[in-house]
């Protein structure tokens, strides 16, 4: 009998790829198989992330939950980015937790499982150029990490503090992965890194070759049987001409391009240390939409910064009005440990802050609203990748708009021309024409 591993993911594409990369480690070396029952489990692991409050509060909740109801002698390890900065703490909280995994630490998975309370998270160990073992959650597309950690200093952000200073993964060893990923099926590809688009900026060998994102992306759309090259986060600072122009002309790289925002304000982006400025953002968006009309836009924002006044709000609205984002997150700010701005003392009193997120969810919501209504009719390929509910499968157009239409698992890892015949906030209906 295997044994059977539970793992529950929280937070961005960069803890799930982590994930896998557990997995796939248990797999090979320690004989374990997922399960989708915790309760069977022989180990539960949570993958966590600490971007804002909610996910940490969750993993004390959840642990609890698990402690409770787990099988006996089930060991549970927590791992991810609230791992990298509680430590200790998290084991002191919950005594039951066998061991503690920093996301810098995710190589260390086999090893830490044999040792009781153990606590493994040092934000500077270099996984670079480790061979991870293989394994994906779906065979239809791979995501490929092309960078660990960050080196930018925004006052809100604790992911320095939790993944490290950043270093690149050598581009051979991402075209390789590539190839195997393409060779098993996968026709799409999703780079992960905190930036980017900042790629080559440091590797942990002199030896290397110097070489940047937009090089690297010329690099794997050479790959023969790779259709559709993602990535996420690029950063608006590093957003130069060269970067746009293979973006717009690469016919493999999708046309869906996350711009996190934060805020409109340039006073604000200042007090986040975010490296541009308002004008220079729609500057941006402005060139991208020149060289590439069918692109859609997604951000990031957060709301009521320390000292945010109406003005510095009104500023993201009107970038809101004139972007017209394809989707946001958008957040109330909230406090994180071991960041600048926790210190900060000129705090926006929560009933504003409230009410500015409300406003600007609500102009979001007629915005796309005004947006959807033109899809009708319209014919997008689509790459079909997820069984739906109902006798559906969904997939993606190349400029990230989630399809779905009456079929069946042949489509899966199929491109199929698909004409839209309802509108949804969040999915689109269509019909296979070709």
């Amino acid at each position: 009998m295997s044994k059977k591993l539970f793992i529950e993911t929280l937070g961005c594409a960069m803890n799930s790829r982590d994930s896998e990369h557990m997995i796939a480690a248990l797999k090979e070396k320690e004989g374990y198989e997922t399960t989708d029952d915790f309760k069977s489990a022989d180990l539960i692991l949570i993958n966590t992330c600490s971007v804002r409050e909610k996910p940490v509060a969750k993993l004390f909740s959840e642990l609890g939950v698990f402690n409770k109801k787990k099988k006996e002698g089930a060991k549970i390890g927590v791992c991810g980015c609230t791992a990298s900065h509680l430590g200790e703490e998290i084991i002191k909280r919950a005594p039951y937790v066998s061991f503690v995994l920093g996301a810098r630490n995710v190589s260390k998975i086999a090893e830490v499982l044999h040792r009781d309370k153990a606590v493994e998270v040092d934000i500077n160990y270099d996984e670079s150029e480790f061979a991870f073992d293989d394994f994906r959650t779906s065979p239809y597309k791979a995501y490929i990490n092309i960078s660990i950690g960050c080196d930018k200093q925004c006052t809100f952000c604790i992911v320095p503090k939790t993944r490290g200073d950043e270093i690149s993964i050598p581009d051979d060893l991402i075209i390789n992965e590539a190839r195997k990923a393409v060779e098993r099926g996968a026709k799409e590809m999703f780079l992960l890194g905190q930036n980017v688009n900042n790629y080559g900026r440091r590797f942990s060998s002199s030896e290397h070759e110097k070489v940047n994102f937009t090089e690297l992306l010329r690099r794997l759309s050479k790959i023969e049987g790779l259709e559709r090259i993602r990535f996420t986060s690029p950063h608006p600072f590093h957003m130069d001409d060269e970067f746009i122009e293979e973006f717009a002309n690469n016919p493999k790289i999708c046309k869906s391009m996350h711009m996190p925002l934060q805020s409109g304000s340039t006073k604000v982006l200042r007090e986040m240390k975010r490296g541009y400025s308002k004008e220079w953002f729609l500057n941006r968006v402005e060139k991208l939409r020149a060289m590439c009309p069918q692109v859609s836009i997604s951000t990031d924002i957060i709301v009521a910064f320390p000292g945010e006044s109406d003005a510095d709000f009104e500023d993201t609205i009107d970038v809101m009005k004139q972007v017209r984002f394809d989707q946001i997150f958008s957040f109330k700010y909230s406090p994180r440990p071991e960041t600048e701005a926790e210190h900060f003392t000129n705090a926006v009193e929560p009933e504003t802050a409230s009410e500015r997120l409300s406003y600007l969810q609500a102009l979001n919501t007629a915005i796309l609203d005004e947006k959807n209504a033109q899809q009708l009719d319209k014919i997008y390929t689509v790459y079909f990748e997820d069984l739906h509910t109902n006798g559906y499968v969904a997939g993606r157009t190349d400029n990230n708009f989630v399809v779905k239409v009456k079929g069946s698992e042949e489509l899966l890892g199929e491109f199929k021309d698909v004409k839209i015949t309802a509108i949804g906030r969040t999915i689109l209906t269509g019909e296979i024409v070709a």
